[in-house]
């Protein structure tokens, strides 16, 4: 065993933290240090060719100082000095060497360097340079065996330059994998990482297979012939004691800056709490008071008054700027200070929310406040945050994210070159969810069976376990800031992610080592919900109406009303399909029902849905482990959904303390056995003095392990559940305000927009098409109706459309096309917005023929631009030349009208969705007689009854099946929504050629379950039918029902009019339905089945009158 063990990442930290914590568990000493790129020069410059740009050096420190400079040098590496990698220089290095060890590194030191080139002096001189900065015994010169040439022929020089300058010598060995067998698959990451291929010569790769975890019995055998070498590694290794603070002794929170009069954070705290008492209830109990006391004190022994008082400043400054905050998340809504501070809206006395499932004294961590703010304006609260506390001490937070199975099974098929359908056929057999392990995946017998069909198989597989796992990227952490009470520099080390558009400094720790650093950490997230609120409430306000959330009934009828019907739609965290399913059988009654449903309507405790209703229904009877439980589990009916009831269990059966119980349930859930073996005696002893019988105690224990290992946290349960109550009420009594709004926060979504639009429809409201002299930047109520948004149009956005509508508020309403080319800006609303809004028919309100209008963008466009430049210069005799008008009425070019269904396409391009017409509407007349189901009524069918439905294809995906096959997901609409498709090679073959995208096609198959989109009915298809085969094989006639009284000479004229308008192949009959039997009437002249004939019979004779025959399908 090792006694000691350095990590030294290129460049970084990242794993600092991490890799300390687990050294330590295992009883080995960890060394933090770091493989630093020096630049050649200086960190500023940047050098044509990579080559020139840096050499290595190690260093490691030996103190908390030492620590400090690392995390400094590492930061201004990647803030300063990234080119290729992050860098620093020699200058750099001389300000923060203190308590750093420097060592020469691997080949690709300065050192090293020199001597390939045989430049002695010059490796002497950087060996001096760097024996001066770290000081007589606090340099190294490395030595490394890795069967590399090169490195085989520096050995020499360097152990005479170590000789001749007094430099100690240490034997290393880079270990960039674990095992000598990984070295395969780190040949296989580096060509992943360099988008290469393994067999090509000339990518890069590392010539050494040496590079592994080496023993140090093989580390002795490798320098058998340097035996000092050997013993000075643990010489260097007593040098290095960082004492690296983690978990509950290392709390680093900022000091609140405390006003006049206060001395401590304890006593503003309390102070600002009883005030917020007083305001939160009208009348306070001898139970609130000790419930508030107690918490005090607690946060107080913990040391997390400044953590309360930054996140409540916080949240007051969110509330003076009217930031829409969330009513809490995670276990925070259990604390009745952060209730009366406002930093939560639920009230947790109300809710029996428990606070130490919070903050528990018995087990101290970082307490954990997640709070929701409206997606819109996250930016200001975190803008907030840099302002109070400064730059220098406020951070975002890195993630990283992993090769997963089904990723690193593709990248590693890629890299050794098996074609991609292969490799796509094998990770599509691993099972979806989150954290499915390739080993996992081998457990199913098809899956083992697919790997041992080839060897190339084989081998790809046993690579990629030894990759999965792995970090395969950085990012930004879509929420974590982290706020120091100094520098940041002096606590953690930085990063700088530059993105396109923009860079950003974040920590390079990331969430778990920010914790366990002990850095305050705030989840600062943005929720669309919230602003959906708030627009509606503003909406509301715009038409007189007040209404605050805040006061509204937890009791309102429409509202549960609303819910029991499952008419969820844009209903926080009630919009899926099988919640809908879900509440309709619920049908839930009072707000704790909807806690109920959030907490259970996941995996683990679906399994007890249709119980928990038969039970509320009155079906099945409500039962108790033990009498004394029925108050805490009457509102769930006996049975435990909530982690709280865990501990309030424990404390009720076997008088745990709720900390303690906290402990158990962590321990449960974790299924940590040696803790719950310890806590398992004293359960069952205590139950004994509350004269419980072991058996019953026993029962009772178990019961706790199944349900805590998916118990949902009550606390949060109950944030979302007021969030969902809140949008169900804004449903029920503000439909058209609160679908605007929903609509207006998807904007940029054009499925979602459908979605939203195909719901308003369902509860009659109709949508006004966009117009550049009516609608506005977003979706409006108007009339009774919702107006719009002109930044939903595809290829305008928000920028644009606030252009068009300020100009149009401030100069009157656009006149045409070249006046509204001339008033609005050119780089606010270019070509693509113009043509957007042309399709979608924006423009209608000056110009009809939307081809005539769209044809002449481009010359608006030059024209318009040459008469801005005229006019710039004091002449507009130009445009006159040109125009002979007013700019006002420029002409427009003569172009036929586009067909109605180009309209239609084009408002499907830019809008999601049909607004003039239906192409559908050109068959359903032909196809309706033909089909079961419209994509309506598929919801309600059950899986796997055969169904047979038509619509327009909307959107093709083409894809290979699992023995390589082409096969297509397709999805269709028709006039009552949309459904999916899919279709398999069999029948693919026979029907790809009308598979395209604007096609009617008649689709028979079952109705199956969708894997992408659970809340769209779907039909695997047998078979496919198009329009033109329809017409030619399965429609033979066409009949005309009519009573014996409606037939006179007038209306057999009008008849035989149109059929000799619509002349074709199949039969046309007139049957008389008064006759004893239908008396059929063959007109002589046979007829085309089309929308205009039955457009034409329809005006005639109503649509009930007409039925199309045929052969079924």
């Amino acid at each position: 065993k090792m006694p000691g063990l350095a990590i030294t990442d290129h460049g970084n930290l990242y794993g600092a933290v991490s890799f300390y914590k687990e050294a330590f568990k295992k009883g080995i000493k960890p060394i933090i240090g770091m493989e630093a790129y020096i630049a050649m020069d200086n960190l500023h410059q940047k050098p044509r060719r990579q080559k020139e740009n840096y050499t290595h050096v190690t260093l490691l420190a030996s103190n908390e100082e030492g620590y400090k400079n690392l995390m400094k040098l590492s930061s201004i590496a990647f803030l300063e000095g990234f080119y290729y990698r992050p860098r620093i220089d020699k200058e750099l290095l001389q300000k923060h060497h203190s308590g750093l060890i420097g060592m020469s590194a691997c080949l690709q030191g300065e050192i090293s360097q020199a001597l390939l080139r045989e430049n002695y002096v010059g490796a002497e001189k950087a060996a001096l340079f760097y024996k001066d900065l770290f000081g007589d015994g606090n340099f190294y010169i490395e030595l490394m065996k890795l069967g590399i040439k090169d490195g085989e022929k520096v050995i020499p020089g360097l152990l005479k330059l170590a000789k001749d300058l007094n430099i100690s010598i240490v034997a290393t060995n880079d270990v960039h994998y674990l095992s000598k067998d990984d070295s395969e698959a780190h040949d296989v990451l580096l060509a992943l990482q360099t988008k290469d291929e393994l067999n090509n010569e000339n990518r890069f790769r590392i010539e050494s297979r040496e590079i592994y975890f080496k023993s140090p019995d093989e580390m002795k055998e490798l320098f058998h012939d340097i035996p000092e070498a050997i013993e000075n590694t643990v010489l260097l290794a007593e040098k290095c004691n960082v004492d690296l603070q983690l978990g509950s002794s290392s709390i680093q929170l900022p000091q609140y800056s405390l006003p006049e009069g206060f001395e401590t954070s304890h006593d503003y705290l309390e102070d600002l709490a009883r005030k917020g008492m007083k305001q939160r209830f009208s009348k306070t109990t001898p139970l609130m008071e000790d419930r508030l006391n107690m918490e005090l004190e607690i946060i107080k022994k913990m040391g997390f008054c400044d953590y309360c008082l930054i996140i409540e400043d916080l949240i007051r400054f969110a509330k003076t700027k009217n930031i829409p905050i969330g009513p809490g998340r995670g276990s925070a809504a259990g604390s009745l200070v952060l209730y009366v501070l406002g930093i939560t809206n639920i009230d947790p006395l109300k809710f029996s929310l428990i606070f130490e499932r919070f903050l528990n004294p018995e087990r101290v961590s970082m307490p954990d406040v997640d709070i929701d703010f409206s997606d819109n304006k996250r930016s200001e609260v975190i803008d907030y945050l840099f302002t109070k506390y400064g730059k220098d001490s406020v951070a975002q937070i890195i993630t990283f994210s992993k090769l997963g199975a089904k990723g690193v099974i593709r990248d590693v098929g890629r890299v050794l070159g098996l074609p991609y359908d292969e490799a796509d056929k094998i990770a599509k057999r691993v099972p979806d969810g989150l954290d499915v392990t390739i080993n996992q995946s081998l457990e199913d017998r098809q899956f083992a069976n697919l790997i041992n069909e080839k060897e190339e198989y084989k081998r790809l597989i046993a690579i990629a376990k030894r990759l999965e796992g792995l970090n395969r990227h950085v990012s930004i952490h879509a929420s974590g800031i982290v706020i120091t009470p100094g520098t940041l520099t002096d606590y953690v080390p930085l990063y700088m992610s530059r993105d396109k558009e923009e860079t950003k400094v974040a920590t390079q720790y990331d969430m778990k080592s920010i914790e366990e650093i002990g850095l305050l950490k705030i989840d600062i997230l943005g929720l669309r919900t919230l602003t959906v609120i708030e627009n509606t409430v503003e909406s509301l306000a715009e038409q007189n109406t007040t209404l605050d959330m805040d006061k509204i009934s937890l009791d309102d009828e429409a509202t549960f009303s609303l819910l029991k019907k499952g008419d969820t739609t844009g209903v926080f965290q009630l919009e899926s399909g099988g919640m809908r399913d879900m509440l309709k059988n619920l049908a839930p009654d009072k707000f704790s029902d909807i806690i109920a449903a959030v907490a259970l309507y996941r995996p683990g405790p679906m399994q007890y849905i249709k119980e928990f209703i038969q039970k509320k229904k009155g079906q099945k009877k409500v039962t108790y482990p033990h009498p004394k439980l029925e108050t805490i589990l009457k509102d769930t009916y006996g049975i435990m959904i909530y982690q709280e009831q865990v501990m309030q269990t424990a404390s009720i059966i076997a008088n745990f303390s709720l900390s303690e119980a906290d402990i158990l349930r962590r321990a449960m859930g974790k299924k940590m056995l040696d803790a719950m073996d310890a806590k398992r005696e004293a359960f069952i002893k205590n139950a004994k003095k509350n004269h419980i019988d072991t058996k019953t105690a026993e029962q009772i224990f178990k019961m706790m392990i199944a349900f805590a290992g998916y118990g949902f946290n009550k606390s949060h349960a109950a944030g979302y559940a007021m969030l969902a109550y809140q949008t169900a009420y804004l449903k029920a009594h503000y439909p058209i305000e609160f679908f605007a709004a929903n609509l207006s926060s998807v904007m940029d979504n054009s499925k979602k927009v459908r979605f939203f639009i195909e719901d308003c429809k369902n509860h009659n409201i109709d949508i006004l098409p966009p117009s550049i002299n009516s609608s506005f930047a977003k979706f409006k109520p108007v009339d009774g109706k919702i107006l719009f948004g002109l930044a939903a149009i595809k290829n305008v956005g928000e920028k644009a459309a606030r252009e068009i509508v300020n100009e149009r508020e401030k100069n009157g309403s656009y006149q045409g096309l070249f006046d509204f080319v001339l008033r609005i800006s050119p780089d606010a609303v270019n070509k693509k917005a113009i043509e957007g809004l042309a399709k979608a028919g924006a423009f209608d309100c000056v110009e009809k023929n939307r081809a005539r209008l769209f044809a002449t963008i481009e010359n608006a466009l030059k024209e318009m631009s040459a008469f801005r430049k005229e006019r710039a210069y004091g002449q507009t005799g130009l445009f006159d030349s040109v125009l002979g008008m007013n700019p006002v009425n420029g002409k427009l070019l003569d172009v036929k009208p586009w067909s109605k269904i180009k309209v239609l396409l084009n408002e499907n391009e830019v809008l999601g969705t049909y607004f003039s017409g239906h192409p559908y509407e050109n068959y359903q007349e032909e196809i309706k007689f033909f089909t079961t189901n419209t994509a309506k009524t598929l919801e309600s069918v059950s899986d796997n009854t055969e169904v047979v439905c038509g619509g327009i294809i909307e959107e093709k995906r083409k894809t290979k099946d699992k023995k390589g096959n082409d096969m297509s997901f397709l999805t269709l609409a028709d006039l009552n929504g949309y459904f999916d498709v899919v279709v398999f090679s069999s029948l693919y073959k026979k029907c790809w050629e009308d598979l395209r995208i604007g096609n009617a096609i008649i689709v028979k198959g079952q109705k199956g379950t969708n894997a992408r989109n659970a809340d769209k009915p779907s039909v695997v298809a047998s078979r496919i039918v198009s329009i033109d085969e329809l017409r030619d094989n399965f429609i033979e006639k066409i009949e005309l029902n009519l009573s014996l009284q409606m037939l006179n000479e007038e209306l057999i004229f009008d008849i035989n009019k149109i059929v000799n308008e619509h002349p074709g192949d199949k039969n046309f009959y007139v049957m008389i339905n008064d006759c004893e039997e239908k008396l059929p009437l063959k007109m002589d002249a046979e007829v085309e089945i089309s929308k205009e004939l039955v457009d034409s019979l329809t005006k005639l004779t109503g649509i009930d009158s007409i039925s199309i025959g045929g052969k079924h399908i």
